[in-house]
């Protein structure tokens, strides 16, 4: 993408009254309004907040809004020249239940209060072979912990990725924790019991993967 055409992006999504993006050092200091008062201030009313993190184009949060509109559902990623897409779509459908946060998935228990959000999906994140970069993996223990924080009792968290590794790693981290797995299998589509969730949208890279041949696996699970 070219920068004139991620400037128009940035410029458009100051515009859309379903983005969020707080600068970093009012989320570090704890100065973040919108913290245990999304439903309250931002959605005005009090359904359940599902959050998709690393959202990229914001496949899966539009697609689940527009099929459960009695939940709110908010897309997080800190590149906003991408989920710019699901933003504006968002935006020109009239789904009142979507919303963007522009921030790093780091800080994400500094924009959300505890028991504050009912599930969370991880969608085809970067799995991070590196050794020395598994503390970025999503499902490393220091980002459960914090997902863990703002859960709801009882709150399900999904992941969806074309890592077999990663799959693994996440099904070895959740056995040293105190967590419950609902569902795995490291090829839904080609099992008949996947949860319908998990097959009725593809992301943009989740349709390359699909048209290579790669198999896709998920994982559901309870703290």
């Amino acid at each position: 993408m070219g920068s004139k055409n991620k400037l128009k992006r940035f410029r458009e999504n100051a515009t859309f009254a379903n983005v969020v993006q707080p600068q970093r050092e009012t989320v570090l200091h704890k100065a973040f309004p919108l913290q245990g008062q999304w439903a309250a201030q931002h959605f005005r009313n009090e359904q359940p907040i599902v959050l998709e993190l690393g959202c990229g184009k914001g496949e899966y949060t539009v697609h689940l809004a527009s099929q459960q509109p009695q939940q709110n559902f908010i897309g997080v990623d800190i590149k906003g020249a991408r989920f710019w897409r699901g933003a504006k779509t968002a935006s020109e459908k009239g789904y009142a239940n979507v919303a963007f946060l522009r921030t790093q998935i780091e800080l994400i228990d500094l924009c959300f209060a505890k028991n504050e959000v009912s599930e969370i999906w991880i969608t085809f994140p970067d799995p991070q072979l590196k050794f020395k970069r598994a503390k970025h993996r999503l499902t490393h223990p220091s980002f459960l912990e914090r997902y863990q924080r703002i859960l709801k009792p009882g709150g399900v968290v999904h992941l969806k990725t074309d890592s077999s590794f990663l799959w693994g790693y996440t099904l070895g981290v959740l056995e040293k924790l105190p967590a419950h797995v609902l569902y795995a299998h490291h090829d839904i589509y080609h099992n008949a019991d996947a949860p319908k969730t998990a097959t009725s949208v593809q992301t943009f890279y989740e349709q390359q993967f699909l048209d290579m041949g790669k198999p896709i696996a998920y994982l559901q699970f309870q703290f």
